[in-house]
């Protein structure tokens, strides 16, 4: 038996052996067939067989639905029509005045294709030219300009152009560093004013500090009648018994 040592001195297998291959398919060799059976014999459970098959009509079902040849009878082979009948058949007579659409490429008359515009028709066919108001160029003089139509600007205009004035009481923001009087500079606090400034001192939750303890002072205090008042629910959210 091999041991460990020889088994990791063996060659790695050559997994490039067959490099040109077509499909995921490709067999190495081909499976040997059996002589006897020329095809796979499939083995169905009964109740895939039972399901394999069509489903049989009820014994119960009758045939209702009529075939497409309808058999015409003998009397609607020899009928005849009524005038009611034959004036609906008839097809319906366009209203008096009615004229068919007319074609896309209608001809055209001799007089048309000979005819000559008149200046007037030719002076309506030339393009629309915009008016030109030429007021931003100072060194153009709008006067002696073709397009150029001198508009002089209303007293509104004007109003709205001119820029706003500030207000008489405005006083522009302090500067940062601004100079400080002497007054403050030499001010000296109270003592109320120190025991206002300092911070409210408070035990941490590990020292033993209880953040739900209520006061014997807020135990004993009682409401005033504006509380009492700010504390009654609106009369609309009240629900009458």
């Amino acid at each position: 038996m091999a041991t460990r040592t020889d088994r990791l001195a063996l060659p790695k297998p050559n997994l490039l052996r067959f490099p040109d291959r077509r499909s995921v398919y490709w067999l190495d060799e081909l499976p040997t067939r059996s002589k006897n059976i020329s095809t796979t014999a499939f083995e169905l459970t009964p109740r895939l067989d039972q399901l394999a098959r069509s489903k049989q009509s009820s014994r119960f079902f009758k045939e209702s639905r009529r075939s497409p040849e309808w058999m015409v009878s003998a009397a609607a082979l020899k009928a005849c029509p009524s005038q009611r009948v034959c004036s609906l058949a008839s097809p319906r007579v366009p209203v008096d005045g009615w004229q068919s659409d007319r074609p896309l490429l209608a001809p055209l008359s001799v007089a048309v294709k000979t005819a000559k515009p008149s200046p007037r028709i030719c002076n309506l066919a030339q393009p629309k030219r915009a008016k030109m108001v030429l007021t931003h160029a100072p060194s153009v003089d709008s006067s002696t300009h073709v397009f150029g139509v001198p508009t002089p600007p209303s007293s509104r205009i004007l109003q709205l152009a001119s820029p706003k004035q500030v207000h008489a009481q405005h006083a522009l923001a302090r500067p940062v560093s601004g100079p400080v009087p002497d007054r403050v500079l030499k001010a000296v606090a109270s003592e109320s004013l120190q025991t206002l400034a300092r911070p409210k001192t408070r035990q941490a939750l590990f020292e033993g500090y209880d953040p739900y303890r209520v006061s014997p002072a807020a135990r004993a205090a009682t409401a005033s009648p504006r509380l009492m008042e700010l504390s009654l629910p609106l009369p609309r959210k009240c629900k009458s018994q």
